[in-house]
């Protein structure tokens, strides 16, 4: 039987007696089991990239769906990706039912419309090359297993991230990733071990997809876009520690060049 265990009451009771402290070693408490809940499920992470980084290969996408916090954590992974590792904006891309004012404000019903998410992956021409992640901590929501529903019938690789055993959602999804992180401190509030939980896993998916993809060189992101002076001042580092050149002469290079991996390519084959 499919239980919420998301859902049931916190372990804590009488938390408006508490004191500041013990509210704050309470929470950070609970936080700790969610690295351990996510440990559990390395090896269902890890056969999700591993079939996601051949598709994109291929030119596919990984799409995230979700609702309130679970839909605004894909949006930001998403939006992260760009800037991080150079890529483009249509490569991981971020649907959150009621779309993007439900960013900022919850939009009444939008997460119960099972049809709405599958209409928004056909509207962006969705293939069986892209990837479609469900982010929901129930695991019930219509939007989301709608969506995986139609995805799957089509083909296409489908996986999921939720807080409960045995959901609606993963039954639809050929890799679900189920981080069992418990009830939470303010019972069925799942933004806070829930959302954690996501966006760690969220992290370990892509940023595990753009080093097996290249977009990383030893532990440094020779791809990020220099879109302030704090990145510019890192790529030019970066380039005085990979290549001996003075700091004035490294910054010139990059700013050329317009990453650290280009600039690099660029030193080197002209010598």
């Amino acid at each position: 039987m499919f239980v919420k265990i998301s859902e049931q009451p916190s372990l804590y009771n009488d938390l408006e007696k508490k004191s500041v402290r013990e509210i704050l070693e309470d929470i950070n408490r609970e936080d700790q089991k969610v690295a351990l809940a996510i440990q559990k499920a390395i090896p269902q992470i890890e056969k999700l990239v591993t079939q996601i980084v051949p598709r994109m290969k291929q030119g596919g996408r990984i799409f995230y769906m979700g609702a309130g916090t679970s839909g605004r954590l894909g949006v930001l992974d998403a939006s992260e990706i760009p800037p991080t590792f150079g890529m483009p904006p249509t490569l991981v891309i971020g649907l959150i039912a009621g779309g993007d004012t439900a960013l900022r404000n919850p939009v009444e019903n939008a997460e119960d419309d099972a049809q709405r998410g599958w209409e928004e992956l056909v509207e962006r021409n969705i293939t069986d090359k892209d990837t479609v992640i469900g982010i929901a901590a129930s695991g019930t929501t219509p939007y989301v297993i709608g969506a995986l529903h139609e995805a799957r019938e089509h083909g296409i690789l489908t996986a999921c991230i939720t807080s409960n055993p045995d959901s609606p959602m993963a039954a639809e999804s050929d890799v679900p990733i189920e981080m069992i992180v418990g009830p939470e401190y303010v019972t069925g509030s799942s933004r806070m071990k829930s959302g954690t939980g996501q966006k760690m896993v969220l992290n370990m998916i892509t940023t595990s997809v753009m080093i097996q993809l290249g977009r990383v060189k030893g532990n440094k992101m020779v791809n990020m876009q220099l879109s302030n002076k704090k990145l510019v001042d890192r790529g030019t580092r970066m380039l005085v520690e990979e290549l001996g050149l003075d700091y004035g002469k490294a910054k010139a290079l990059l700013l050329m060049h317009g990453s650290v991996k280009k600039a690099a390519d660029a030193y080197r084959n002209k010598e």
